[in-house]
């Protein structure tokens, strides 16, 4: 069974009707990237960025997979699929793939301050006072500007085994994820489905189309 590895950014999200945070005004929900999600601006104003987070875990319920993310799941079907995303919602789980690896981390986990390995579910608001079990302030899972990415190796392992390697939905402009293409075998595959104009070599097979529209021709190629 040939070994399908796909990495999903922002792209495949939006159109579920998530918010990208590289807007061209530098916002993120009217928020400066920068204090809300790096770790300066989490020693600077954690109540901030507790709220931040709080508003997005909320509006996490309220959005559904799309027919890409669908399309992914019903992939294992025929291949050995393994989806490495860059976003931090479940929608990739809630379509139904088994096999995600999220470089950024994600939404519905929190973890302490002062442990990176203990994560505990989470659905519901955090503030300021709530602790983990080792009295540690409980923080989002996500891995901010200025922190090291922990699943990178484990990304970089997957990547050297892909037969077909494809893009969604991200422009290949946030590291170091989008240096995994470095690590793909230089007989495999690589396929891009997004509609914007990318810096990327001929051998790659661009589908200039959104990820629901893209992920269409994608059954030819494949």
């Amino acid at each position: 069974m040939k070994k399908i590895v796909v990495l999903t950014g922002a792209g495949i999200s939006a159109e579920s009707g998530i918010s990208t945070f590289r807007d061209s005004n530098g916002l993120w929900e009217n928020h400066d990237i920068m204090k809300v999600a790096s770790i300066e601006g989490w020693h600077s104003n954690p109540q901030l960025v507790l709220d931040f987070y709080n508003i997005r875990r909320s509006q996490l319920k309220n959005v559904e997979p799309n027919a890409a993310h669908y399309f992914l799941a019903e992939l294992e079907n025929q291949f050995d699929v393994t989806i490495i995303t860059q976003n931090v919602d479940n929608l990739h789980e809630r379509a139904g793939s088994s096999k995600i690896i999220h470089l950024h981390g994600e939404l519905n986990k929190v973890r302490s301050v002062r442990n990176d390995e203990v994560t505990y579910d989470c659905t519901e608001n955090i503030y300021l006072g709530d602790l983990a079990k080792d009295g540690g302030q409980l923080r989002p899972h996500i891995v901010w500007f200025g922190e090291s990415v922990p699943k990178m190796d484990h990304a970089i392992d997957l990547t050297l085994q892909a037969d077909i390697f494809v893009v969604i939905g991200t422009s290949l402009q946030v590291y170091p994820a989008a240096s995994l293409l470095d690590y793909v075998k230089f007989d495999a595959q690589i396929i891009c489905i997004d509609p914007n104009e990318l810096s990327i070599s001929s051998k790659i097979v661009h589908i200039k189309k959104s990820a629901t529209e893209g992920v269409k021709d994608l059954i030819s190629y494949l």
